[in-house]
C-alpha cells in the first residue's frame, strides 16, 4: 500500500454502527468518510472517489443494491471496491450482492478481525488491478495478474466454505439436494423434527449499559458456546432473531432428547460463561429461557423469486415460541412440551427395553389423564441421564395451558439441571408439591396454598411454586388478579 492512509467510505443510516466502525478502521490507520444514505454515498464517492465502500444495505429510499448498481454504471466509479456489511444474512441477499458486483458481503454481527482482513485484502488485491492496468505488457504485471487470479480462486474457495455458515449443511442437503444451483423457491419436505427457542433475559437493559462494540463482542462469544452445545447434540440452528436462537433437531428418533439434552448443557455452558462475564464489562450473570417442542415441521424455500429464505414452519415452531415466553411467567430455565417428553422416553425405551430403573427411563406420561388424581401422577421430578451420564437432569410437570394461538391445552414440563442450586431442595419436597398441584387441581384452593408455603420455606428458590403461591392468593381474593392470558391463552 502507499503511504498515504486509504479512505473508506462508511455507508449506514444508523448512527451508531458508523460510529463503530469508524472506530475501528481509524485504530488501524484508515481514514474514513460517512454517509447516511444512498444519495448522501453516491455524492460523497464523485467528490472523493474513495479507496472502498462499507456498504449497508437496508436504507429508507435507496438501498445498498442500488447504490452498488449505479456505481457500477459510473465509468469513474465502476472500480471501486465494495463490501456490503448487512444484517441480511440469507442466501438470495448474498447472490443479488454478487449479481451487483459487490466484491464482498458480510453480516452483522461481524467479526472484527474477518471485516479488517477482508479490507485489507481487498484494498491489496484492488491495488494489484491498478498495476495490472497501468502496466499490462510488463512482465512483472504478469506475475502479478498469476498472483491476482490465485487469491481470486482461493477467494471464491474461502466464500464456499463460509457460505456454509449462512446456511446449514443439513438445510442445503433439503432445499439443494442436487448442489447450490439447484436452490429455488417452494423446495420443502415435511418431517418430524423438535425446535429449541432460547432467549436472553433482560437483552435490552444490558445493551443499553454498554458501548456497541462491547455488546457485539459477548453476544458473539455467548452465541459460539451456545452453538456449541447445539451442534455437539446433533442440531443446527436455523437462524439468529437479535438476542435469541431458534435451533433445529433433525436426527431421526433421537431428536427430541439431543434437544433436551442440549438445552441443559446450553445452562450448564452459560455458568462457565458468566463464570468469565467481567471480562466482558457484564455486571450481572447472563440468564436465559428456553422452550422445546416436538411435531411436524416444513422445511424449505420461502419468499418470492426476487427475495427468498430457508426456513422452518409449522405449529411446532410457533409452540416452542411460546414455551420460551412461558419460561417467564413460571421462573423456569428449561420447559418442554408433552410431545417432546413422550418422544424420548419412546426413545430411551427403545434403547433399554429391560430397564425397570427410574433411573434410565423418563417420566410415563398418561395421555389419558384427566381428573386431578390421575393427573398428579405424572407430577414426580424424574432422573433423566441414561445415555448421556454428562446431562444429568431432572424435569417435573408443572401446569396444563393453551399457549396463546393454540385451541387445545397442553401438559408442560420444567427441566432443570442437576447441578442447579435448588436441584436436591426440589427432589426433596416433590411430594409437598404433588399434595400442592392436586389441591390447585380440585380447586381446593386454601390447602393447595397451606402445601405450596411450606414449600417456599423450604426451598425459596422455587420459582413454580411461587407462581402457584400468586395464583392461590388470586383465586382466595387476597391480591387483585394478574393478567399473565396474554402468554398462555
Amino acid at each position: 500500500m502507499s503511504n498515504k492512509s486509504p479512505c473508506i467510505m462508511l455507508v449506514d443510516d444508523e448512527p451508531a454502527n458508523l460510529i463503530l466502525l469508524e472506530e475501528l478502521l481509524h485504530l488501524q490507520g484508515y481514514a474514513t468518510v460517512s454517509a447516511l444514505s444512498g444519495d448522501e454515498a453516491l455524492s460523497l464517492a464523485r467528490a472523493s472517489r474513495p479507496d472502498l465502500i462499507l456498504l449497508d444495505i437496508m436504507m429508507p429510499d435507496m438501498d445498498g443494491f442500488d447504490v452498488c448498481y449505479l456505481l457500477r454504471k459510473d465509468t469513474a466509479l465502476q472500480t471501486v471496491p465494495v463490501i456490503f456489511l448487512t444484517a441480511l444474512n440469507d442466501d438470495t441477499s448474498r447472490i443479488r450482492g454478487l449479481e451487483t458486483m459487490a466484491d464482498d458481503y458480510l453480516t452483522k454481527p461481524f467479526n472484527s478481525r474477518l471485516l479488517l482482513a477482508k479490507v485489507e485484502n481487498i484494498l491489496q488485491l484492488s491495488q494489484m488491478r491498478s498495476q495490472v492496468v497501468s502496466s499490462q505488457f510488463n512482465q512483472q504485471v504478469k506475475e502479478q495478474s498469476k498472483r491476482q487470479i490465485a487469491a481470486a480462486w482461493e477467494a471464491n474457495e474461502y466464500l464456499s466454505e463460509k457460505f456454509h455458515l449462512f446456511v446449514p449443511e443439513q438445510l442445503l442437503e433439503r432445499i439443494a439436494p442436487k448442489g447450490i444451483e439447484s436452490i429455488q423457491l417452494g423446495n420443502v419436505t415435511e418431517e418430524e423434527l423438535t425446535i429449541l427457542f432460547c432467549d436472553i433475559r433482560g437483552f435490552t437493559a444490558i445493551a443499553e449499559s454498554q458501548e456497541a462494540r462491547e455488546t457485539f463482542e459477548w453476544l458473539n462469544a455467548f452465541f459460539t458456546k451456545m452453538n456449541e452445545c447445539i451442534t455437539s447434540h446433533g442440531g443446527f440452528i436455523d437462524k439468529y432473531l437479535g438476542d435469541a436462537i431458534m435451533a433445529v433437531f433433525d436426527q431421526p428418533n433421537s431428536h427430541a432428547i439431543n434437544a433436551i439434552e442440549a438445552a441443559v448443557a446450553m445452562q450448564e455452558s452459560l455458568q462457565e460463561f458468566n463464570a468469565i462475564r467481567h471480562k466482558y464489562n457484564l455486571e450481572y450473570p447472563v440468564n436465559i429461557g428456553t422452550g422445546i417442542n416436538t411435531g411436524i415441521g416444513m422445511i424449505g424455500t420461502l419468499g418470492s423469486d426476487r427475495r427468498m429464505d430457508s426456513t422452518v414452519i409449522g405449529d411446532v415452531v410457533n409452540t416452542a415460541s411460546r414455551l420460551e415466553n412461558l419460561t417467564k411467567i413460571y421462573g423456569c430455565q428449561i420447559i418442554v412440551s408433552e410431545n417432546a417428553i413422550l418422544h424420548a422416553r419412546e426413545f430411551i425405551n427403545n434403547i433399554h427395553p429391560n430397564s425397570n430403573s427410574q433411573e434410565s427411563l423418563l417420566l410415563k406420561c398418561d395421555l389419558e389423564a384427566e381428573t386431578p388424581e390421575r393427573m398428579i401422577a405424572t407430577s414426580h421430578a424424574t432422573a433423566a441421564d441414561c445415555h448421556s451420564p454428562s446431562n444429568n437432569y431432572y424435569y417435573r410437570w408443572i401446569d396444563r395451558v393453551i399457549p396463546r394461538g393454540k385451541q387445545q391445552a397442553i401438559e408442560i414440563y420444567e427441566i432443570w439441571p442437576a447441578s442447579s442450586p435448588d436441584s436436591e431442595a426440589k427432589q426433596l419436597t416433590q411430594a409437598l408439591f404433588d399434595k400442592g398441584i392436586q389441591g390447585w387441581q380440585s380447586e381446593r384452593f386454601a390447602a393447595a396454598l397451606g402445601y405450596f408455603q411450606q414449600l417456599i420455606e423450604q426451598n425459596p428458590a422455587d420459582t413454580v411454586v411461587r407462581f402457584y403461591i400468586e395464583k392461590c392468593l388470586e383465586k382466595l381474593g387476597l391480591i387483585p388478579t394478574t393478567n399473565t392470558s396474554s402468554e398462555m391463552s
